[in-house]
């Protein structure tokens, strides 16, 4: 268990380097169950749990949902009951789970009787952009940028390399002229999401056609950057490239409003969804990280959810056999 002050500096130094995290938080507890309101812990992308929001169980469910929360950005209150989704009457899934807007709602037969009641806050890095270049278009982007919880960074061409360019959701080459084919080509090869160029057309269509690139390469950068607004000042041009990240990161096609569809689809940054395991004895479902309890039995990698269940299936793997099937 990590102290409360020793915690906060812990996320602190996270977020400072831009390592993403879910900070889990017991909002309520009902006993029996070791955690108290107030208890907090901290999940990380590869599943380690730092902190205490309850025993080993509790933990398994915090770890999947916690990675869950990650991957979609959005913020959860986790419920865990030993009986919760059990009844016949239920329209639970397979593992014992229901559903509200921002609530979960999970089986856990593990748990000693209680209940427990854990906020899930993902604390994501805010999204980066490079901009490449001094010109008055680049200080109005930095200056725009915090409005939009973006993170943009200003660097001469000479300062572009792959450290630099590390961790960047977008790249927009403004230094007109200077270095911009080291920084268009260098982008690209890196695979940054969005890669731009502040340019007139006819100068910019020269500058991607001697570039080291294949067709498609070439195509992939927007040029001119921004969409077509009419904009003229560098603060509306400004707005033009922000927009056109804005829609290329959702995979919106560019239109009206009226275009829009009801649901948007997920940032293309998005991390993967975790892969899961039922645990064989219980029937939990948990997330197939190194941090998960596993063990090879005849060759076959089975998690688990505690240590017990791991030791029931080691003392008897045949009573299980029809749950591996």
């Amino acid at each position: 268990m990590i102290p409360g002050s020793a915690l906060d500096r812990r996320m602190e130094e996270l977020y400072t380097g831009r390592i993403p995290f879910v900070r889990a938080t017991v909002v309520r507890g009902r006993r029996p169950t070791s955690a108290r309101p107030g208890d907090t812990a901290i999940v990380l992308a590869d599943g380690r749990i730092e902190g205490f929001v309850g025993g080993v169980c509790a933990e398994s469910t915090v770890r999947l949902q916690a990675l869950r929360s990650l991957r979609t950005g959005e913020p959860l209150l986790l419920r865990i009951s030993p009986d919760a989704g059990r009844t016949p009457d239920t329209d639970a899934g397979v593992d014992g789970h229901s559903e509200e807007d921002g609530t979960l709602t999970v089986a856990n037969p593990c748990l000693s009787g209680g209940e427990l009641e854990i906020f899930l806050e993902p604390l994501l890095p805010p999204t980066r952009i490079v901009v490449v270049g001094q010109a008055p278009i680049a200080a109005a982007l930095v200056a725009l940028g915090p409005v939009l919880e973006y993170d943009v960074l200003t660097i001469d061409p000479e300062e572009v390399s792959e450290t630099a360019l590390s961790d960047t959701a977008a790249v927009v080459v403004a230094s007109h002229g200077r270095g911009e084919e080291d920084a268009l080509t260098l982008a690209v090869h890196l695979g940054i999401p969005y890669v731009a160029l502040v340019s007139s057309r006819k100068r910019g269509a020269a500058v991607l056609a001697g570039l080291d690139l294949s067709d498609e390469e070439r195509v992939s950068i927007h040029d001119p950057a921004g969409l077509w607004i009419g904009a003229e000042s560098p603060g509306e041009i400004a707005v033009s490239i922000l927009a056109e990240f804005i829609a290329a990161r959702h995979g919106v096609p560019v239109g009206t409003a009226a275009d829009a569809p009801a649901e948007s689809p997920a940032a293309s940054g998005a991390t993967a969804e975790p892969p899961t395991a039922i645990d064989p004895v219980c029937g939990m479902t948990v997330a197939v990280v190194p941090e998960t309890l596993h063990s090879d039995v005849n060759g076959v990698r089975h998690w688990f959810c505690r240590p017990g269940c791991r030791e029931a299936y080691a003392g008897d793997p045949a009573r299980y056999a029809s749950v591996d099937a």
